[in-house]
């Protein structure tokens, strides 16, 4: 047997062999390009798998929340839709977003990643159309890939806030033309060279591109679908519709939270500085933590109990307040940022329900109220290039570039929310004409009996828990009995 052991030993010794005299005809320089373009790509592939991951999260999270007849159906949703996001943004997305093009939109030559690029050369030596991204020397793939996890996570946000009531083959579709056409315009003007780069508008990491955006996409889909039956009473009081399993909530709140550090700590797209990751990962903690104790503490104070549901929103709140502004604010910025958002957060669920406007997660109050707040957070703390007292720290600047906080005026933040009011007001039109269209024609909204019955027997057929008891609805609440079987 000893001898038989040696046969793949002596197999791999060649192979190291023949690599090592590859390695040595190659110059120090090309040997070092090498390695750190393979360091490069692997920190953004490891952070775009983070950040896919995420998907489970939002899973978790959505079906915990919502009532047992509809776990199926909102688990169903959140796993199709990063197969419909990748589809689209393969297809067309990614060429709109990023190719060159006009200042409000890219080219189609990248569709299908088709078109002439030489990644991972960078700046002066690329040559492709894909210039906007010419900055991160990685391959194509990777840079795709990487972006790719970003554009699924905007077209997840809407589907907790539509639960419960929305057709299943609607989701599907406002999924692709979210992705494949409203999305990607929106991030051409931020992150591909578009009009709003131009004019001086900084978001990291997303917090107006992919979290603000998925939440008005969000918000105008709960809009035109109304609320639950039974939801509000006569008198406008809301009627509790308590999540089913807060364990499988809190578990995707968790996911959300580890996922968050591939969002953000991997947007720089290179590992080249080490400093700014750490620090970026710092900030994106510190407001996660700030965001949940500031809605504990709020809830407690207004609700007269420390919530759950509020605990989670309000972490997740301080991870979408941070996106934005995480490589630029320091620590305690990061923490005032997150506490602020941890206390819109709870506000703001109960504004929406004294709208009317049902949002069964709480997606809304989370991703669009939260996203406009860390987009003008950048105009309010960001350090700024040319802050003397922080030249040289974890910040991450590129050759001087970069926003301006309160601290040098108040520019940077009109500029942030002119960016805010552009996004907004472009994805509330394009995503209500994708919904009104879809109402008209093939309908989006269930039968009433079909929600009564829930929704994993009526789309699906089938149950998330086969064989265990059914939920009942409690008795004696003063409740109408039309009300109470929803």
């Amino acid at each position: 047997m000893s001898w038989k052991a040696c046969v793949p030993l002596a197999f791999t010794i060649l192979l190291m062999w023949n690599i090592a005299a590859v390695a040595q005809d190659a110059t120090p320089a090309e040997s070092v390009k090498t390695l750190t373009v393979g360091l490069d790509t692997l920190w953004v592939m490891v952070a775009g798998m983070l950040v896919i991951f995420m998907n489970a999260g939002f899973g978790m999270l959505e079906a915990g929340m919502c009532r047992q007849k509809n776990a199926v159906n909102v688990l169903a949703k959140n796993l199709i839709v990063f197969a419909l996001s990748t589809t689209a943004f393969w297809v067309i997305g990614f060429s709109l977003m990023f190719s060159d093009g006009s200042p409000f939109v890219g080219g189609i030559g990248g569709m299908l990643l088709a078109g002439a690029d030489n990644s991972p050369a960078t700046g002066d030596d690329y040559v492709g159309i894909f210039s906007s991204l010419n900055w991160t020397g990685i391959p194509l793939a990777a840079k795709f890939f990487f972006q790719l996890a970003f554009a699924g996570t905007a077209a997840t946000i809407v589907s907790g806030a539509v639960a419960e009531r929305i057709k299943f083959v609607d989701f599907l579709i406002f999924s692709l033309l979210f992705v494949g056409l409203a999305y990607p315009i929106t991030g051409h003007w931020v992150w591909g060279g578009g009009w709003l780069a131009g004019a001086g508008f900084w978001d990291f990491a997303g917090s107006s591109v992919v979290h603000m955006m998925g939440g008005v996409g969000a918000l105008m889909g709960a809009i035109f679908l109304g609320f639950r039956r039974g939801r509000y009473r006569e008198d406008g009081s809301v009627v509790a519709m308590p999540g089913h399993n807060m364990a499988i909530a809190t578990l995707g709140c968790l996911i959300l939270w580890l996922g968050w550090f591939g969002f953000n700590p991997g947007s720089t797209m290179g590992v080249g500085d080490g400093s700014a990751i750490a620090h970026i990962a710092l900030t994106t903690n510190v407001a996660a933590a700030f965001g949940g104790i500031a809605a504990t503490i709020v809830a407690w104070l207004v609700l007269g109990k420390p919530d759950l549901s509020m605990i989670i929103n309000g972490i997740l709140a301080g991870l979408v307040a941070i996106t934005a502004p995480c490589a630029w604010v320091t620590v305690p910025s990061a923490a005032v940022i997150g506490a602020i958002g941890g206390v819109l957060v709870v506000f703001a669920v109960s504004m929406f329900d004294k709208l009317k406007i049902d949002d069964p997660v709480g997606a809304i109050s989370v991703h669009f109220v939260n996203g406009i707040w860390g987009t003008l957070a950048v105009g309010l703390f960001a350090v700024g290039p040319a802050n003397e007292a922080f030249k040289g720290t974890a910040l991450f600047y590129d050759d001087g570039a970069g926003p301006n906080g309160l601290a040098q005026g108040l520019g940077q933040f009109g500029t942030q929310l002119m960016g805010v009011a552009a996004i907004a007001i472009f994805t509330a039109v394009v995503s209500g004409i994708f919904w009104a269209i879809l109402k008209f024609t093939l309908g989006i909204r269930v039968t009433e009996q079909e929600e009564f019955e829930g929704l994993d027997i009526a789309e699906h057929g089938m149950e998330a828990y086969s064989g265990f008891t059914k939920e009942l609805m409690p008795s004696g609440t003063g409740v109408e009995q039309t009300a109470d079987r929803y």
